[in-house]
């Protein structure tokens, strides 16, 4: 009997622009601990092993979120990223922050790349035509290999408007399918892999409801799975965030399908030998910065992170201090789930690019108590949504200054069970004063009065570190589930 094939593909996700090594979480039975981890270079040293263990037949996939979060990616747009990327020979990838820049901005960079960038789901405003290319045809071990990209569904409905300038997204859950008959009938292709950007729960629905997937890379929501899904003949990973994680699936094939999966999420751990022409160009891109951003701030007393959905130390050291900054009754930040942790010590000035790279001005609003309720509502809607496609949040919204009580499982608009301000109920016609950072934090259609002060969010930061040093950030009970 013919033997079988072997395809081994890797992935990367999410990895927020943390070209080298950065303190990561794990958890160790009812705590957190933080140790070293990530780094492109050990990234490439992973990928290298891999490609001597199966000669010829490795394929390697970036699933977004690559070219934004860290102080070197943004104050560069995205340039700092792109030799290191190319060293990794990814075959393709798909997005979200990476339209940070504005979608012209994105195309210079992917100009610049030597793989592409693949959405069946973003079109022209003007003339409705895919913007970027559907998928690609890759040969490896002896297989013709059908690459499918689908981008952030939210690009255009959550985030800042300059994200998608001139472009919309769809779900692409009634393009696939379209896509999938095609490469199996006119490209013959062996294997259909799906590299898609939804978010796990949406993943799992598009799965069940499309057929024809061999293999579905899962991004947006930085689960950590150590075992894979299975749904409907696809099988399903997903690998962390911040490039501290590389998810290796090694697949045997026959007769144009698998027969066998063996996968491992493996931690890029500080003990690996780093690839050293890929530290190079790491250390290259971020040498102009390294002395600036390692001055030290001060001190925390708390582990910063944001692993939490429903409050994060990390939001809450940055709602103090906003709060503090502008006297308001209420706070809110996103529920940004990037961002490398801060273990308990030093805070340097890279810690504070790490926890709001976009680093906007401080604003205000007042809101009336009938439109912080509807806004927390349409919050845990986005974030806990029945229908995976309607879930478009990050995490719970971070907040300060209220405590909030809800059942998980109702429907959305009947959520909220017990809704206080100051240890106070809400009323429906008071107004709040209330703090936030981005249209993210507080949506444009709400609230009255907005104003952006002159202080950026770091500058906020930093403010409030050396004027409390050390900071304590600790869990507050301001978001429970009940």
């Amino acid at each position: 009997m013919p033997r079988h094939k072997r395809l081994t593909i890797l992935q990367i996700n999410d990895s927020h622009g943390y070209l080298d090594i950065h303190p990561e979480l794990f958890w160790a039975g009812g705590h957190a601990v933080y140790r070293p981890a990530g780094g492109y270079a050990r990234i490439a040293a992973l990928f290298n092993q891999a490609r001597r263990e199966n000669p010829g037949a490795v394929l390697a996939f970036d699933g977004g979120d690559t070219i934004h979060g860290t102080h070197a990616a943004v104050q560069s747009r995205g340039e700092a990223m792109i030799p290191a990327l190319n060293a990794l020979r990814f075959e393709a990838m798909t997005a979200h922050w990476d339209f940070a820049y504005g979608p012209d901005r994105f195309k210079e960079i992917l100009n610049q790349l030597s793989y592409p960038m693949l959405a069946i789901n973003c079109y022209d405003e003007k003339t409705d035509a895919p913007v970027f290319k559907p998928s690609v045809v890759v040969e490896s071990g002896g297989l013709r290999v059908g690459v499918i990209g689908i981008a952030a569904t939210i690009i255009d409905k959550t985030m800042p408007a300059h994200f998608s300038e001139g472009i919309y997204f769809t779900l692409g859950n009634e393009e696939l399918p379209g896509h999938i008959d095609r490469l199996r009938r006119q490209e013959k292709v062996d294997l259909v892999v799906v590299v898609s950007h939804l978010g796990f729960s949406q993943e799992i629905q598009l799965a069940n409801e499309v057929g024809g997937i061999d293999v579905l890379l899962s991004s947006h929501t930085h689960n950590r799975l150590y075992r894979p899904a299975v749904i409907n003949g696809a099988v399903i990973i997903q690998s962390g965030c911040h490039g501290s994680f590389l998810g290796r699936l090694d697949l045997e094939v026959d007769n144009g399908r698998w027969v066998d999966f063996r996968h491992r999420l493996v931690t890029v751990e500080e003990s690996i030998e780093p690839d050293p022409d890929v530290q190079a160009m790491v250390d290259q891109a971020l040498a102009p910065h390294r002395r600036e951003l390692n001055e030290v701030i001060g001190h925390t007393v708390t582990g910063l992170n944001r692993n939490t959905v429903l409050e994060a130390t990390m939001d809450n050291l940055l709602l103090q201090s906003i709060t503090d900054l502008t006297g308001a009754q209420v706070a809110f930040s996103n529920g940004w789930r990037y961002g490398a942790p801060v273990p308990p010590g030093p805070i340097t000035l890279n810690d504070l690019w790490n926890i709001i790279p976009v680093n906007p001005p401080v604003s205000t609003c007042d809101l009336t108590g009938d439109e912080l309720w509807t806004m927390l509502e349409e919050n845990l809607e986005h974030t806990f949504a029945r229908n995976p496609y309607d879930q478009m949040g990050g995490y719970v919204k971070r907040c300060m200054g209220l405590n909030l009580y809800f059942k998980v499982e109702n429907p959305f608009g009947q959520r909220i069970q017990e809704l206080f301000v100051g240890g106070k109920p809400v009323k429906s016609d008071q107004v709040y004063h209330a703090a936030f950072v981005t249209t993210q934090g507080v949506p444009a259609r709400y609230g009255s009065n907005r104003q952006s002060s002159s202080e950026n969010a770091i500058e906020a930061l930093r403010r409030y570190i050396t004027g409390n040093d050390p900071v304590d950030a600790g869990l507050r009970g301001t978001v429970v589930a009940v």
